[in-house]
C-alpha cells in the first residue's frame, strides 16, 4: 500500500518548507478523520489538482517521532478522557527529514481551537532540561513535575491548499511505545485538516464526506496510551478503540 501512496503522491505539485511557514497555522481549528490505510490513494487522487504537496529533499513521506511527557498522575491524560475543555499536551518531536528537533507545547480551549507553541532545542531530550522546563512553565503558567511517558513514530503526507489557508496531514504506519510495551497500527491512517476555522467547503473535506467518512475525535497520544497502559482509565476511548479495530481489521 505505501507504494500506491509513493506513485500518488508523485502526480502532486511540491511546495518547500519555507514556502509552507506561511500557512504555520500555529492557532487553528483541527477537524480529524480516521480511516483504513486502504482509502489513501483514492482520495488523494480525487484532490490531486486543489493542493500541493510539501517535499523536504525529494522526500514526500517524512517520519516523524515524538516524545510525550506527563506528570506521574497522567494528569494531561486524564484532562483529555474526562473532557477537561482547557487541556495541553507537551512533547519533544524530531522531524527527520529536516533533521529539526523542537519542543512543543499545545493547548486547546473550551472553542476547541488549538495553540501550538514551540521551540527549536539542539537535539532529541530524554529527559527535560532547564531551558525545557522554564519554556513549559512560561507558556503554561504552571509547574509540572514532567517525565516522558510515551513514544510515538508514524509517516506523513502534507498538503497545502491552493486557494486558502489550509493544511491537511495523512498520517499512517503509527506505532507508540513505552519502557515495556509496544503497539503498531498499520492498517490504520489518521487525517487532520488544519484551518482558522472550520470550513466544510473545504476539497478534502467534500472528498472525504462523498466516501461517508465523517470527522471523529481521536487523539495519538490518548490512542497511544490506552494501547500500552493497563492500569488507567479508558471509559472515554472504548468507541474509537472498537472503531479502529472495525476498520483496521
Amino acid at each position: 500500500m505505501n507504494q500506491k501512496i509513493k506513485e500518488i503522491i508523485g502526480a502532486f505539485r511540491p511546495i518547500s518548507l519555507q514556502d509552507m511557514d506561511e500557512v504555520a497555522l500555529m492557532n487553528r481549528a483541527d477537524t480529524k478523520f480516521i480511516l483504513p490505510l486502504t482509502k489513501i490513494p483514492e482520495i488523494l487522487t480525487a484532490v490531486l489538482n486543489d493542493y500541493s504537496l510539501l517535499e523536504i529533499n525529494k522526500d514526500r513521506i517524512m517520519t516523524y517521532n515524538s516524545l510525550y511527557f506527563d506528570t506521574p498522575e497522567h494528569d494531561f491524560y486524564q484532562w483529555h478522557h474526562n473532557g477537561k475543555l482547557n487541556r495541553l499536551k507537551v512533547r519533544i518531536r524530531n522531524y527527520i527529514e529536516s533533521n529539526l528537533h523542537f519542543l512543543e507545547v499545545k493547548r486547546k480551549n473550551g472553542k476547541g481551537i488549538t495553540k501550538k507553541t514551540r521551540i527549536a532545542l539542539d537535539g532529541f531530550e530524554t529527559s527535560l532540561s532547564t531551558e525545557s522546563k522554564q519554556f513549559i512553565n512560561q507558556t503554561t503558567k504552571c509547574k509540572f513535575n514532567l517525565a516522558p511517558i510515551l513514544e510515538n513514530r508514524f509517516n506523513r503526507i502534507t498538503l497545502v491548499s491552493r486557494a486558502k489557508k489550509e493544511r491537511v496531514t495523512l498520517d499512517f504506519n503509527l506505532s507508540f511505545r513505552n519502557n515495556t510495551n509496544e503497539k503498531a497500527f498499520e492498517n490504520l491512517a489518521i487525517i487532520e485538516i488544519k484551518q482558522e476555522g472550520v470550513d466544510r467547503r473545504s476539497p478534502f473535506y467534500r472528498a472525504l464526506k462523498k466516501r461517508h467518512i465523517l470527522p471523529y475525535s481521536i487523539s495519538k497520544y490518548c490512542l497511544g496510551m490506552v494501547s500500552l497502559y493497563d492500569n488507567i482509565k479508558y471509559n472515554a476511548f472504548k468507541k474509537v478503540q472498537l472503531k479502529i479495530q472495525k476498520l483496521t481489521a
